[in-house]
Order: structure tokens, then C-alpha cells, then sequence
């Protein structure tokens, strides 16, 4: 099974490759604006499956399987997406200071021949983090390109987060057990078939 990663990001892609399975790589963009229906713990999910429809089916190979993911922090039922700027990835910081939240990812598969999706969620509890702390991240680390301005593999998630419930690469951006469940569970239904 050759896998083919829809996703700029360099944590998914070195997460992906760590699973063992041939990777190539996709750049798809596509609306992430989510209509107000959408509950907020299949957001993610419902992203995901719009970035596979960025991607022309009919180019998929039998052997291939294309994979889209999307991660939202949600803070006190609010979403927190990438920070706009420093200002944003420090107020984001002091909002999640202290606090629990929970990380959402959405995966979706798509072959040739068929299409799954899930969500894994984690819940991130972080200790009350210092004002110069934050400021020492967000100057060190510049981090405009994570979902809640924080990786937990980083200095701030060494040093902040006291404890988590779920899977930690879905805190990175890629649930990799439930992810490597699910394709398995497809290699399996194939060729049982």
C-alpha cells in the first residue's frame, strides 16, 4: 500500500514516514470555512473530507490510499486556530494557561474504491504558564503555524503541560495508532474480500 500524504505540514509528513509505508506527497488547498452547523468535535473531520475532494480521485492508483488530515484545539468550546501574529500566539498561550483543552483530528482515507474518515480527540492539560514563559516560546520558537499557537514536542510542551488523556501525536497532528489501525483494518477488508 503506498500512502500519499495531502498536507504541507512538516510534523505530519515525518509522522507518516515513521509508520513504516512508501510516502509521496500532495499540496491541496480548499475552504476551510465550516458552516454553522457543524458540531464542534466533527469539525476537524468534516475538514479533512473537504481536502479529499481537492484531490482528482481519478489520478489514485489501486495500490494507493490518499490521506488528509486537519487538528483544531477547542479552548472553553472555542476554536483556536493558527495565530495571526505574536500578539495572537501570546494571547492564545495565556488562554490556554492553567487550563484543560482538547485537540481534535480528523483523518480521512480515500482510494480508488472507497472512503473512511475519523476523529481522535485528546484532552491537554497545561500548568499555569508564565508571562515570560510564553513570551520566551513565542520569540524562540515562532509558533504561527500550529493550531493554539503551541507543539507539544516543543519547549513548551516539555516544560507546560502536566498531563494529557488520549494520543499524543494526535496532539502533533497525526492520531499514528488510530491511524495505522484504520489502514490496516482496509488492507485486511481488501483482501479478505
Amino acid at each position: 500500500m503506498q500512502l500519499i500524504l495531502a498536507s504541507k505540514s512538516p510534523r505530519r509528513r515525518q509522522l507518516l514516514a515513521s509508520l513504516g509505508f512508501p510516502v509521496t506527497y500532495a499540496d491541496i488547498s480548499v475552504d476551510e470555512t465550516l458552516e454553522d452547523d457543524v458540531p464542534i468535535a466533527l469539525a476537524a473531520e468534516t475538514i479533512a473530507r473537504r481536502k479529499t475532494e481537492g484531490y482528482n480521485a481519478a489520478l489514485l492508483q489501486k495500490d494507493q490510499v490518499l490521506i488528509t488530515a486537519d487538528t483544531l484545539v477547542i479552548a472553553d468550546g472555542q476554536r483556536l486556530g493558527k495565530p495571526k501574529d505574536r500578539n495572537d500566539a501570546i494571547g492564545m498561550l495565556h488562554r490556554l494557561s492553567g487550563q484543560a483543552h482538547i485537540v481534535y483530528t480528523g483523518v480521512c482515507l480515500r482510494h480508488k474504491d472507497w472512503q473512511t474518515s475519523f476523529t481522535e480527540a485528546t484532552m491537554v492539560h497545561f500548568r499555569h504558564i508564565a508571562e515570560e514563559e510564553i513570551i520566551h516560546y513565542v520569540d524562540t520558537y515562532k509558533p504561527y503555524d500550529k493550531a493554539g499557537a503551541y507543539g507539544i514536542q516543543e519547549w513548551i510542551g516539555m516544560i507546560g503541560i502536566d498531563r494529557i488523556e488520549g494520543d499524543y501525536y494526535n496532539v502533533m497532528g497525526l492520531p499514528l495508532c488510530r491511524l495505522y489501525s484504520e489502514i490496516r483494518k482496509q488492507m485486511d477488508l481488501r483482501l479478505d474480500a
